[in-house]
């Protein structure tokens, strides 16, 4: 609530907002995409730090990221254009979680693209009510947004017993 507040006394628009658990017990993770013309995005970082709970703020604009959305559609259907739905689901690699006599309901996760893809072709059929959760993002790589990256106490454990001292990233290796 506080963030929100935040942005509209100070005018900036908000175009998404998702929180969630983080991977740290007691802290959540906000996305916030806002208009790069409304809020100088110095100007927003610096107003989020006045907050008292905010621990980290992350640019991501100049990153390579992976951006995801999730969008649930409920489409008017009957027995003659349901396989029709079904067709346009199953190129969009949407999954179908709930179907009735006169509606279906698909679910979709991917970029805003796929996303507004899916719902300009189901909007002949009618759309009877739809929900997207707003953009989430993490950076591409190695490299995180968290405040901290320990290293999992089990795996700590295996390297100290074995007399190794790990310094910097661990090489991958699979079975």
């Amino acid at each position: 609530m506080r963030v929100a507040s935040l942005f509209r006394r100070r005018g900036f628009n908000i175009e998404s907002l998702t929180v969630g658990h983080s991977e740290m017990p007691g802290l959540s993770r906000m996305t916030i995409v806002v208009d790069g013309d409304s809020a100088p995005v110095e100007q927003v970082e610096k107003q989020l730090y006045k907050l008292i709970d905010v621990v980290k703020v992350s640019d991501l604009s100049q990153e390579d990221i992976v951006a995801r959305e999730l969008a649930m559609i409920k489409v008017r259907c009957n027995n003659v254009n349901r396989h029709e739905l079904l067709d346009i689901a199953n190129v969009f690699r949407a999954d179908v979680v709930d179907i009735a006599t006169n509606s279906i309901i698909l679910q979709v996760v991917g970029d805003e693209d796929k996303i507004d893809g899916l719902i300009k072709m189901c909007e002949p059929y009618g759309i009877r009510e739809l929900s997207r959760t707003g953009r989430i993002a993490m950076v591409r790589g190695t490299k995180t947004t968290t405040v901290h990256e320990p290293v999992p106490e089990p795996i700590a454990r295996i390297h100290e017993k074995q007399g190794r001292r790990v310094e910097g990233e661990l090489p991958f290796s699979s079975d």
